[in-house]
This record gives structure tokens, C-alpha cells and sequence, in this order.
């Protein structure tokens, strides 16, 4: 397994680096990257942009939107937001959230985060959310990345993001900011990003019982995600235009998250259908 260095803070660019290290880095070659964005809000690939946001609020304030290749909902990040990013060969069959979530609870409880995963694949502490996971597959690669709310404006959620109200409904809770929570209270030591980052890090890999090797990315791979970024990531055609128009829409929240289903309907019949 081999680290990839990242200072960027640019969403779009980020997000392209991901892409890029999943197709077309060395095949056999695990990757763990940790990354920060400036304020963006990133959104689902399945999901709808213009009814996840506060577009004016957005728009206001300068922050980013951006689509990533994942599904699962949208997120908000900022600089008190870290990410953290697995490539590695999917060995195993079917979706399993905790082989990329155990090592960072380990390492997270060294630090004395009392960190632990919940049904919704998420990671939270005494069922605060704090770590927001998704998957993305792609040939015989799995692309697992999550958050990690280290020192995030947690106000900024409730401003940027438009939570359903049978979200709230269904969990009897009133706030955004009540189901969520930074980490940073909870070290068992004082601690800046940078060196929580590192620490993190090394205790990601000592837990997978493997020495801390890093990856540089060279010419042809800076050019290759700049490509990328330009073509997908910066363009209002992927981050808005790609977003379903369902003329039906049917949801429902259980235990394990929300179902929706989105129907297109033409003359009385069902051309296209999403869940």
C-alpha cells in the first residue's frame, strides 16, 4: 500500500485525482490518499444538485459544488473536514463498508476518538455522525472514501444543504447539528489538521500492518488529472446537468436510510425508472 501526498484543497481537482489513481494507476497497487477542500458542498453521483442545495446561499457565499463518482448523498466540506480515500483491488464480492472503516476506528481510538460503525455504514460516536462513507467500483478496483469531521462550521451544513423534513420526521430530531459531531473535543491530545493528519496516517498503516511508502505522481499523471478535472469536474454538465428529471417521485425513510424511487412517464407508460 503506498500514500499519496495531496496539499490541493480544490474540489475539482480532488476529486479528479481519485478517478485518475483508480484507472490509471498501477493495477496491483493499493493507494491511501488524505485530502481537504475548501468550503464545497459534494454531491451524489445518483442524486438531483438543484434539490440537495440552498442555491442562493451557495452562490452567496463562493462555495464549490461538485459531483463525485460515489453515490450516497450530499456533503458538506470544508478546511475542519478530512478525507480519506482507499484504491486497493476488490478481492471480496459485494459491498463491505467495514473493511475500509475498521483500521480508521482503530487508528481514531488511539487518538481516544471512542469511534465506533453503524448500520447506515457511517462512523459516529455514541451515535453522533462524524465519518460519512461511499464505495465506487470500477473493473476489479473499489474506490471507498469517507469524512472524518475533524473541526468543520457545523452551522454550515444546515446553510448549504436542503434536508428533507421526513428525515427529521422519521429520527424526532430538530437539527442538523444535533446528528452530527467533530472529533476534535474528543483527542486525547491538543492537536492542529496537520497533525492529526499525520498521526491518522501512520496509525492507518500501522494498522494494516504495513511500512508507510508514498506514491509521487509524476508529469504525465499531474497532466492526466488536470485532463480529467477540465473535462468532468469543472463542467456544469456533470455537477448540475447530469442530474435525473423524474416526472414521479416516491420516497420513504426506514432504518436503514432513505428509498427513493424516480419515474419518468410518457402517454401512461414508464420509460425510465431509478432507485
Amino acid at each position: 500500500m503506498k500514500y499519496i501526498h495531496n496539499e490541493s484543497t480544490d474540489p475539482h481537482y480532488n476529486l479528479a485525482l481519485e478517478e485518475y489513481v483508480l484507472k490509471y494507476l498501477e493495477p496491483e497497487e493499493s493507494f491511501i490518499l488524505l485530502w481537504q477542500n475548501e468550503p464545497s458542498v459534494i454531491i451524489g453521483r445518483n442524486q438531483n444538485t438543484v434539490e440537495q442545495i440552498n442555491s442562493d446561499y451557495i452562490k452567496e457565499q463562493g462555495i464549490h459544488v461538485v459531483r463525485r463518482m460515489s453515490g450516497g448523498g450530499a456533503v458538506y466540506h470544508d478546511l475542519g473536514n478530512l478525507n480519506f480515500t482507499y484504491i486497493v483491488r476488490n478481492d471480496e464480492k459485494g459491498v463491505n463498508f467495514r473493511r475500509f472503516t475498521e483500521p480508521v476506528i482503530r487508528a481514531l481510538k488511539r487518538l481516544g476518538v471512542p469511534a465506533e460503525f453503524n448500520s447506515r455504514n457511517d462512523i459516529a460516536i455514541e451515535g453522533q455522525k462524524f465519518s460519512g462513507n461511499a464505495q465506487y467500483f470500477y473493473k476489479d478496483r473499489i474506490l471507498h472514501h469517507g469524512t472524518i469531521l475533524f473541526d468543520v462550521d457545523l452551522s454550515q451544513v444546515q446553510n448549504v444543504l436542503k434536508v428533507k423534513e421526513n428525515k427529521f420526521a422519521s429520527k424526532g430530531i430538530k437539527s442538523v447539528r444535533s446528528r452530527v459531531t467533530n472529533i476534535s473535543p474528543y483527542l486525547n491530545q491538543n492537536c492542529s489538521m496537520e497533525v492529526f493528519k499525520q498521526l491518522l496516517l501512520t496509525y492507518m498503516f500501522e494498522e494494516a500492518g504495513e511500512p508507510l511508502l508514498e506514491y509521487h505522481l509524476t508529469e504525465q499523471d499531474l497532466v492526466g488529472i488536470q485532463q480529467l478535472m477540465e473535462e468532468r469536474y469543472t463542467k456544469w454538465e456533470w455537477n448540475y446537468g447530469s442530474s435525473p428529471n423524474f416526472t414521479v417521485k416516491k420516497a420513504e425513510r426506514f432504518a436503514c436510510g432513505e428509498i427513493e424511487i424516480g419515474l419518468r412517464v410518457e402517454k401512461g407508460s414508464i420509460t425510465e425508472c431509478k432507485i
